[in-house]
C-alpha cells in the first residue's frame, strides 16, 4: 500500500504480521506476532520516523510500517464507486 493513502484517524486491516510486534510506549517492547490476528482493524493515530505507523488496536497500540496494513473503505464509500 502505498504510504500517501493513509493518514491518522484512518481505519486500518493487518494483511500480514511482522517477525515481531514493537509497542507504541515511552520504552518500546517487542512482543510475538499472535498477538494480532491478521484481518484485525485499528485506527492509525500518527505516522513516525521510519515509515513506521502508530496504530490503536482492542489490544493495545503497536509501531507498524505500511506494508502490513491497508485502508479499510466504508461499506457505503465501496457502494458509491461500482
Amino acid at each position: 500500500m502505498d504510504a500517501s493513502e493513509i493518514t491518522a484517524g484512518c481505519q486500518v486491516r493487518l494483511i500480514n504480521r511482522p517477525p515481531y510486534l514493537k509497542t507504541a510506549d515511552p520504552m518500546p517492547m517487542l512482543r510475538p506476532p499472535d498477538i494480532l490476528a491478521i484481518g484485525e482493524e485499528g485506527t492509525i493515530v500518527d505516522r513516525r520516523p521510519g515509515n513506521y505507523w502508530r496504530v490503536r488496536f482492542a489490544r493495545g497500540v503497536f509501531l507498524l510500517e505500511s506494508q502490513y496494513l491497508e485502508k479499510v473503505v466504508p461499506p457505503e464509500l465501496s457502494k458509491e464507486e461500482k
